[in-house]
């Protein structure tokens, strides 16, 4: 008897769908492609994507808005129990941010081997001197994250440096 698969609506897998189509926001908005969201319990409790170029502020990266979205919705600092899913991997700045707010888990899809701080190229997420470390899981949706950011970019070097709003994707991934 052939069983039909069960969709899990709180697993990993589903939740960087979530992120990815925040990415896609990003992406449809002319900012680099990375979503992001931050989960207490089986709750999406806040969501959001780079806004860099929009709000013309070098801070405005996807999980920096996700943790001020979070701490506005439980109404504290301290996200002790959330788990932020993001499309790539964090920078220092956004790391930072995630061991300063307590975030328990991060998750993430693509490596950035040349800036990124959950492993690529430091581990600021459990740097051993602070006091917070948070649990890292790499590589979901991987594929995914990658490519959308590689079409991202791939694009902007066709463009140039003015970039095309007639060339957008699904907004769905």
């Amino acid at each position: 008897m052939d069983e039909e698969p069960i969709i899990n609506l709180s697993g990993d897998t589903y939740y960087m769908g979530e992120a990815l189509r925040q990415a896609m926001r990003a992406y449809n908005s002319d900012e680099v492609p990375v979503g992001a969201i931050i989960v207490k319990g089986d709750k999406v409790i806040s969501r959001a994507y780079n806004q860099v170029e929009l709000l013309q502020d070098a801070t405005a990266h996807a999980e920096i808005l996700a943790i001020t979205q979070a701490e506005a919705a439980i109404g504290a600092w301290r996200l002790s129990g959330c788990t932020l899913f993001v499309t790539k991997e964090p920078c220092a700045m956004c790391a930072g941010a995630m061991v300063q707010s307590r975030i328990q888990r991060v998750v993430y899809g693509a490596s950035d081997l040349k800036g990124g701080a959950a492993g690529g190229a430091i581990n600021l997420l459990q740097f051993p001197t602070f006091n917070h470390r948070c649990d890292i899981e790499s590589g979901i949706r991987e594929e995914e994250c990658i490519q959308l950011l590689k079409h991202f970019f791939h694009e902007k070097r066709a463009q140039g440096s003015s970039a095309s709003a007639s060339h957008r994707l699904n907004p769905e991934p």
